[in-house]
């Protein structure tokens, strides 16, 4: 086996929707993936591509995005290494990514056939309910998220980001994608986005320097979340 073949069935083994296939079903699946190296700004597929492979992530990350008629951007996601994107679409006919994928530093993807895995999910139950649970806790994230766009303030979003981006250990940390990039992942023009910062930073709750992050009063932020 190659050295390309045994990182394809590593990445596979840990990934959870891969975890019930037996041997021959992951060998399977490797032999109909293939391993796609990507510099940072690169894109893997444009809003409309017909939609033939999804994905999993060993390394980097990717941005999904929409652009709009009048060339406005919107972030989707930002899919971390480990985690799977675009399978849902294999379930329809003729299929046509919405979004677009493009590496936001230098990654690794694992493109897998989705022609092929579909069959293969018909002798797997136990993949069909791992690959079905995946998809509504997304779907449950989806429904949170516009939840929060609809009634919290950009500056809830904006807290509650960092709060997550936050390690539980250390109150100094480095945002891992551009300011413009979050802007456009939490619904807020970048020049809000900025404003929200400096107001955040003039009352002492959080400061960030370039992609440095400091927070000084994590109980304040928790406390602005639940306003």
């Amino acid at each position: 086996m190659s050295l390309e073949s045994q990182d394809i069935l590593e990445a596979l083994s840990s990934c959870l929707i891969f975890s019930e296939l037996n041997e021959a079903q992951l060998d399977r699946v490797r032999r109909h993936s293939h391993i796609i190296d990507m510099v940072e700004g690169e894109s893997l597929f444009f809003q409309g591509d017909d939609a033939s492979s999804f994905y999993l992530v060993i390394s980097g990350r990717i941005k999904l995005y929409r652009v709009s008629p009048e060339g406005k951007e919107k972030v989707v996601e930002i899919v971390e290494a480990g985690a799977t994107f675009a399978e849902a679409l294999m379930f329809m006919d003729e299929p046509h990514y919405p979004v677009t994928a493009t590496a936001l530093a230098p990654s690794r993807v694992i493109g897998v056939n989705s022609k092929d895995f579909k069959s293969m999910l018909r002798e797997s139950i136990d993949s069909c309910f791992l690959l079905l649970g995946k998809m509504c806790f997304r779907l449950r994230g989806l429904i949170r998220e516009i939840d929060a766009l609809s009634l919290d303030t950009g500056t809830v979003r904006t807290v509650s980001y960092l709060l997550q981006q936050a390690p539980p250990d250390t109150d100094n940390f480095e945002l891992q994608v551009a300011k413009s990039v979050i802007a456009s992942r939490l619904s807020v023009k970048p020049e809000t986005f900025s404003r929200i910062l400096k107001n955040l930073h003039e009352q002492g709750i959080v400061t960030i320097d370039g992609r440095n992050v400091l927070i000084h009063d994590r109980e304040a932020m928790i406390t602005l979340t639940m306003t």
